[in-house]
């Protein structure tokens, strides 16, 4: 599916929710959703960042709204939740993507790992409190919404393979490996009601925050844009993805998926 097939396609209609939709992967595919017709509410905590970026979208004339929301709060997710609910009475897509990255447990990650046994309890708990409960947490506040509807779809970002079994990489590691198990789990606990659960990744390191401004030049090869998340984000919104679940999709490989999926099976 290229660009040309994605302007094609229209959300008219939809409703989503994307977390982490200040900045990075989050606001790249609130705008795509945006620009497909979708109505987006962009969740994120840091309210004056994401004040700033609907706006932007809003004056591009998409249909986005602020949702401030701390995934790791019980809290602060039922709020966001009664805000869908009463302000637009259904929910079609939730996209978990909020997370924070190795910068936050030990700066210099990538060039001087740091052995999981020197990683404070304090760092590892934060880390996956927010990569891995906050995905469970948010998951579970819409769910209840998508099986009372009896349909709905859920995509939880991940990260290669690779980024879990890399030297220094704990935490962040096992924060995305446990959220691709939550999601396989999710998939199926949810197929009887009509709810889809599929985990999307970029397929390499991206232009993120995760990574420290000093350390980019580092990479062995460029980094992806966010907007590589755009086309497959507004595939998997679409009825064209449809029944799909369980599946683990690389945007940077999107094309060729859909061919394997669809096209030659034509």
């Amino acid at each position: 599916m290229q660009e040309d097939s994605l302007n094609q396609i229209s959300l008219a209609g939809v409703k989503a929710v994307v977390t982490g939709a200040s900045s990075g992967l989050g606001l790249a595919m609130s705008e795509a959703l945006g620009r497909a017709g979708a109505s987006v509410a962009m969740a994120a905590r840091g309210e004056e960042q994401l004040n700033h970026q609907a706006a932007r979208l809003q004056a591009l004339g998409y249909h986005v709204h602020s949702l401030v929301m701390d995934v790791r709060s019980e809290a602060s997710i039922a709020s966001a939740v009664q805000w869908v609910e009463s302000t637009w009475g259904r929910i079609d897509l939730l996209v978990n993507n909020a997370g924070i990255g190795m910068r936050t447990v030990n700066r210099r990650f990538m060039l001087e790992p740091q052995p999981f046994y020197e990683v404070t309890a304090e760092g590892f708990r934060d880390v996956i409190d927010t990569n891995l409960t906050g995905y469970f947490l948010v998951a579970k506040g819409f769910a209840r919404m998508m099986v009372k509807q009896r349909e709905g779809k859920i995509v939880n970002i991940s990260m290669n393979h690779s980024t879990m079994r890399r030297r220094g990489f704990v935490p962040y590691g096992p924060s995305r490996a446990g959220a691709e198990s939550l999601s396989y789990i999710m998939a199926e606990d949810l197929q009887p009601y009509g709810v889809t659960v599929n985990m999307l990744l970029p397929g390499g390191a991206t232009e993120t925050g995760m990574i420290p401004e000093e350390l980019k030049s580092q990479l062995a090869g460029p980094m992806l844009q966010p907007e590589i998340m755009a086309v497959p984000i507004v595939f998997l919104a679409s009825k064209a993805s449809d029944g799909i679940t369980g599946e683990r999709i690389t945007a940077t490989e999107f094309d060729a998926w859909y061919r394997a999926r669809f096209e030659q099976s034509v």
